[in-house]
């Protein structure tokens, strides 16, 4: 099913914006929906870590494009963020928010499949987001806690060459 998501949101109140950063960056992952995605990040100049036995850092938003959308992207995916606590002073042009994460994964068209190789994830987010200039809250770097997986990790390797 294809759908178009909007980039922004009408009413939303500063700390529901601020958020929404991180819903647009989870909702296209898991529609691989690049403009839904390139909407989330502040520009280039962004970072994303992943802490799990070892850390990753992936610098800039064309490296998190091609390691996050367009490796998760294609899969059969949902991303559940839950528990968002948003740290904002009203008028400020920075925020933070924590939140915890569970993300299951299948490989395109195999989702629905109940013997299926599924991939889960439960992690903690850590996010540093600025606010551009048209208003729009933006993540300038994310940061994932991995605290439990299960299932075959093999399915986030990249494809070999």
């Amino acid at each position: 099913m294809s759908q178009s998501y909007p980039q922004t949101l009408p009413s939303l109140s500063q700390r529901e914006a601020i958020a929404d950063a991180v819903y647009r960056a989870a909702i296209a992952s898991d529609h691989h929906d690049a403009a839904l995605f390139d909407s989330a990040w502040a520009g280039e100049d962004v970072s994303m870590e992943i802490h799990d036995d070892t850390k990753k850092v992936l610098q800039g938003l064309s490296v998190i494009r091609a390691n996050v959308l367009h490796r998760v992207g294609p899969m059969d995916t949902t991303h559940n963020i839950s528990m968002v606590r948003v740290n904002y002073q009203d008028g400020a042009v920075a925020a933070s928010l924590t939140a915890t994460s569970t993300a299951t994964h299948a490989a395109s068209g195999t989702g629905r499949d109940p013997n299926g190789t599924k991939y889960t994830v439960g992690g903690e987010y850590s996010v540093d987001l600025i606010k551009d200039e048209a208003g729009v809250w933006r993540i300038k770097k994310l940061a994932l806690n991995v605290v439990w997986t299960t299932g075959d990790a093999s399915l986030m390797r990249p494809p070999q060459k």
